[in-house]
């Protein structure tokens, strides 16, 4: 992992840092809902004997990448938020 000083966000100014830095926390819930109603979806389908294994099989291939989209922006959104020096306000969706 880069150390702080070596980040691709060190030299941004402190209020562009802060714009991107509420971007990717929205973006980060965004993330976070779809990959609920993922898990939810392949959840209730595994409990039904009537769905077929290639439908399971493809909530879970589709879940497990979002996980993995999830965790990397996750990493990108630590890197703005070190660079930033604090986690900025983000009002909940719907509230700007």
């Amino acid at each position: 992992m880069n150390d702080v000083g070596s980040s691709r966000y060190s030299s941004m100014q402190e209020s562009e840092l802060e714009v991107l830095a509420v971007s990717a926390i929205r973006e980060h819930r965004h993330l976070i809902a779809a990959d609920e109603a993922v898990y939810e979806e392949w959840t209730r389908v595994s409990a039904d004997p009537s769905v077929s294994a290639a439908v399971l099989n493809s909530l879970q291939d589709e879940y497990v990448a979002r996980q993995k989209k999830s965790e990397v922006q996750q990493e990108v959104l630590s890197e703005i938020i070190d660079a930033l020096g604090y986690v900025p306000e983000v009002a909940p969706d719907g509230e700007d």
